[in-house]
């Protein structure tokens, strides 16, 4: 599954790399994973028609799902699975479709770990110095500070067993629990969840200077 995100100027999966939409160009690292079988993207319903022309200009209509998102990435995330013809035991993906730098290679190692430890997100470590705050009418604060050995930095794509995830978003759905990510959901279960390495180049397109460094990594290649 690849959820979209929308702002109130351009959605930012609009936006192009090397003349590619930046879904698509996500949408194709995905492609490239022989055991990935299929793929939902999930938008805004004013934002569907659109996906759907963009996919097909690209060729690749007949490969991609594109289902009706919600108001938080939880939403997306839970209508998209409720359209995935999935059975327990088969391992879902949820990427963020302004990550399209994400390679094949760690696809395939975040599928395997699902397949040892159920659920499994890619994530990077901690580079600088972690403080812990408590937020004042005077300002933050500092209470603490973590050691950078214990932190990791999250990323997609994140992976479960379907039956896992939808469990966990049925618990959260009862509680009125909403999650930053999938794997905030998972733990809540008390279940573990396996880290895999990722790399800076994964980074989420939220600013205009993004496009710029996701440019040169991709004259890179």
């Amino acid at each position: 599954m690849v959820t979209g995100s929308a702002t109130r100027q351009a959605p930012k999966q609009f936006l192009e790399l090397h003349g590619q939409p930046i879904l698509v160009l996500t949408v194709r690292a995905f492609l490239q994973v022989s055991s990935v079988q299929q793929i939902f993207v999930a938008v805004r319903k004013s934002e569907i028609q659109r996906v759907q022309s963009q996919l097909a200009e690209h060729g690749l209509a007949d490969k991609v799902s594109v289902v009706e998102g919600g108001d938080t990435r939880q939403d997306s995330v839970r209508n998209a699975m409720k359209a995935l013809p999935a059975a327990d035991e088969d391992i879902v993906l949820v990427h963020d479709a302004v990550r399209p730098l994400i390679d094949a290679a760690t696809i395939e190692r975040t599928i395997e770990s699902v397949e040892h430890h159920h659920a499994a997100i890619v994530a990077v470590p901690a580079v600088d110095t972690i403080k812990q705050v408590e937020r004042t009418a005077d300002g933050a604060i500092i209470t603490s500070t973590i050691p950078r050995e214990r932190i990791v930095l999250a990323q997609t794509p994140q992976g479960f067993r379907f039956r896992l995830l939808r469990q966990a978003m049925e618990a959260a759905e009862l509680d009125g629990f909403v999650g930053t990510d999938e794997a905030s959901l998972v733990e809540r279960l008390g279940i573990e969840v396996a880290v895999v390495p990722g790399s800076p180049r994964n980074f989420k397109i939220t600013q205009p200077g993004d496009l710029a460094l996701a440019e040169f990594y991709l004259a890179q290649s």
